[in-house]
């Protein structure tokens, strides 16, 4: 595994090869998308955080990935579609990776290693068992929309569920702090 999640190579969801080095000295907001979940219109809030902090270093990147109930499946170009004309997204959003299991996605790898425990993650893996859902690995994703904050420094400083919304205050907060 690289030293630096800034090492690790992205694909944009246009096919083209990236790294978040792209965005070093930004705060980022790393999030697993999906186009079919419960949590989609999370979209809706996540493009007005961006639109609202990214004149001060935020971005906010978003990652699809199917890997929960087959809730993204649809082709890089479908997903932007979607997101474009659903939810005017503009945040950077990048090609479907996974974010679960044994094709895991390096990125996704350092950022749950860097942070094993998700803020407010408690109820949320409550609400999964209802549904029949279990994770065996704590500090897997639990689900879409789980959210990984990075400083300007590189640094993986906060991991929030994924009913973790975007004007949630220990968010904010956060946020704020790796902008500062």
């Amino acid at each position: 595994m690289t030293d630096s999640v800034y090492d690790i190579p992205v694909k944009k969801i246009d096919g083209t090869a990236a790294s978040l080095a792209d965005y070093r000295g930004k705060a980022l907001l790393v999030v697993n998308v999906a186009s079919k979940c419960g949590l989609t219109p999370q979209y809706e809030a996540l493009e007005k955080l961006y639109q609202d902090r990214h004149s001060q270093g935020l971005e906010v990147l978003g990652f699809p990935a199917n890997n929960f109930k087959g809730q993204e499946p649809g082709s890089d170009a479908e997903i932007k579609d979607f997101c474009t004309l659903t939810y005017d997204v503009h945040f950077p959003l990048f090609s479907k990776i996974s974010v679960l299991g044994e094709d895991r996605h390096p990125l996704y790898g350092k950022l749950t290693a860097a942070q094993p425990d998700a803020i407010g993650e408690g109820p949320f893996r409550e609400r999964l068992k209802g549904y029949g859902v279990d994770p065996v690995n704590r500090q897997d994703v639990l689900w879409n929309f789980e959210k990984f904050l990075i400083n300007r420094q590189g640094e993986v400083v906060a991991r929030f569920a994924p009913d973790v919304t975007a004007d949630d205050p220990r968010l904010l907060s956060a946020i704020d702090k790796a902008l500062a």
